[in-house]
């Protein structure tokens, strides 16, 4: 597990709110969904937005420069 995904899954309950606010294509469910997992959060940026894994990795680190 990266330092990335252990700062998610460890601050889950304040991040939710503000991917929900950040990813605004992502439904409350959606976000529930990822558990507060990375990699599941950055499958569905890719899936909503129709990004290249590479974008929704730029979209999601850019959302970590910001958040966490």
């Amino acid at each position: 597990m990266t330092e990335s995904s252990d700062k998610w899954e460890g601050r889950w309950d304040r991040l939710k709110g503000k991917a929900r606010e950040h990813f605004g294509r992502l439904t409350d469910d959606e976000v529930e969904e990822t558990a507060g997992r990375r990699q599941n959060m950055l499958g569905k940026i890719q899936e909503k937005y129709g990004e290249t894994r590479e974008k929704a990795e730029e979209m999601l680190k850019e959302f970590e420069r910001k958040y966490l």
